[in-house]
């Protein structure tokens, strides 16, 4: 692998996952991964333009920025790539009314959207609410439609909580995907659109940018998709066999995020 001055090069952006590399979520809220806070402030203060870039799809955008802000990191929610704010434009912009299987922390988001006769499903990480009744229903209406649109926020298999790994939304997306035979519309990581907003926000070109993540394939294999460079931490959901899959290579790996900002702050400029 080429030296880290070379591999870092050039870049003037930073996209940051949040949860797995700034915290791990759980009980109370969850814990800030060590020197993540101040990692994050070092960010902030350099020439680097930084950005938070996220599948969290439990709270709004408002209830994630403020538990991120009690646990000590100074973001803001203009800062924030979230997916329910990016599918709630989706379904104004094409007439759609969903029925809504998400977690009740994520449906203020959708106050404004008309949920009446539903001609879609949207499906977030529900938690709890993925009973068998529940996701009965959206199978239901999706069966019921001439041309069923499912949009999931993401599709991620797992992410960690303080207390262990906890199943994602990409596993229920896919029981959907396969009881009706259609394909969902992911809003969210690795969807190359979801990674443009949040490249056009912050105002850089794909190849001047670098993605900070623990999950190998959503943020790492969907970043370089677009042409972005993008590092693992070894944080958060991070496996060891993820440093050997078959078709994602990250063009670095490093312990934590504290790591990775001293290699940014250390080659990036040069």
């Amino acid at each position: 692998m080429a030296a880290w001055g070379e591999r870092l090069a050039g870049v003037r952006g930073v996209l940051l996952d949040i949860s797995g590399v700034l915290f791990d979520s759980g009980v109370g809220g969850g814990k800030p991964i060590a020197g993540s806070v101040e990692a994050v402030a070092r960010l902030k203060q350099s020439q680097l333009k930084v950005r938070f870039c996220t599948n969290e799809s439990q709270k709004s955008r408002g209830k994630l920025v403020g538990l991120l802000r009690q646990l000590g990191f100074n973001v803001s929610e203009e800062e924030v790539t979230s997916p329910a704010p990016a599918t709630c434009k989706i379904l104004k912009e094409r007439g759609l009314r969903p029925h809504l299987l998400v977690h009740d922390g994520v449906r203020s988001e959708f106050d404004q959207i008309d949920t009446c006769n539903p001609n879609c499903v949207v499906v977030a990480d529900a938690g709890d609410a993925f009973s068998y009744q529940n996701m009965n229903k959206a199978f239901q209406v999706l069966m019921d439609l001439e041309n069923p649109v499912l949009i999931s926020l993401g599709k991620g298999r797992y992410y960690k909580e303080t207390s262990g790994l906890m199943l994602d939304v990409g596993a229920y997306m896919k029981a959907l995907e396969y009881a009706c035979g259609i394909e969902a519309e992911v809003v969210g990581k690795p969807s190359p659109e979801f990674f443009k907003s949040a490249l056009q926000a912050m105002g850089v070109e794909a190849h001047e940018a670098i993605m900070i993540g623990d999950d190998i394939v959503g943020d790492v294999g969907g970043a370089q998709r677009c042409g972005m460079r993008a590092l693992q931490v070894r944080t958060g959901k991070f496996r060891p066999s993820d440093e050997h899959h078959p078709e994602v290579k990250a063009d670095g790996y490093v312990d934590n995020l504290a790591e990775a900002v001293d290699l940014l702050l250390q080659h990036a400029h040069k």
